[in-house]
Formats: C-alpha cells, sequence, structure tokens
C-alpha cells in the first residue's frame, strides 16, 4: 500500500544510514520532497528555510540534540509536527520529548508502518 501524501518532510539524524531507510520508507509511501539534516543545528536552519510539513528527528546527535532543535522548532512554529526517532526508548526521554511539543515518537528500528502510522495522524 501506498500513502501518497503532498507534503514536504525534514529528516534529522546523525547517522547516514537511518537517514537512507527513512528516506526509502519516505519514498516507497510516495513522499517526494525529502530534506536532510545529520545533526540537530542543521535541522533548525533548515526548518526556518524551508518551513517543512513534518520532521522526523533522532535525539542523540552533535551540536543540538534533538531535544534542543524540537525546543527551538517549537519556539519558531508552535504548530511544528515533530516525531521523535531514537533507540532510546526510555520512558522519561518519551516524557521529555512530548513535553518539548513532539507529537509523537517512534523507537528505532522503525518500521515502515511506524512511519505511516505517524503521517496519518497529520494527514
Amino acid at each position: 500500500m501506498v500513502f501518497i501524501l503532498n507534503k514536504k518532510v525534514l529528516i534529522c539524524d546523525d547517522a547516514m544510514f537511518m537517514r537512507m531507510l527513512m528516506r526509502t520508507i519516505l519514498s516507497d509511501l510516495g513522499i517526494t520532497e525529502i530534506i536532510e539534516a545529520e545533526n540537530g543545528k542543521e535541522a533548525v536552519d533548515l526548518y526556518y528555510e524551508n518551513n517543512p510539513d513534518m520532521v522526523f528527528m533522532d535525539i542523540a546527535m552533535p551540536v543540538f540534540d534533538g531535544i534542543e532543535a524540537l525546543k527551538r522548532i517549537i519556539d519558531y512554529d508552535r504548530d511544528a509536527k515533530v516525531v521523535m526517532c531514537s533507540a532510546i526508548g526510555q520512558q522519561s526521554v518519551v516524557y521529555k520529548a512530548i513535553e518539548s511539543g513532539a507529537k509523537d515518537f517512534i523507537v528505532k528500528p522503525f518500521k515502515k508502518d511506524d512511519v505511516l502510522n505517524a503521517l496519518k495522524s497529520w494527514a
């Protein structure tokens, strides 16, 4: 099943492999406009420049971690739709991300259905 969504999506992860995996999943779901950042500062800068419809962001990254980047994005755009993606499945990290403005949280390794469910919640 292909989920076609005419949206611009920003992927932020310091691991190139994870960005490539997310890009492949998003492409398979019909997303064609995908922007990539490899650290939190770059994600914030690209958000300001491109105003993407959705963001999938790792938590543990250099320069700004995902929580700091999330806070800066939410300060800029209170309606930003950010899904945090992390191998850290600890409840306290999930709460911190949600309290900081994240709309959802996906634990790595994420699957196509996880991404699809996050996208559907914004459709």
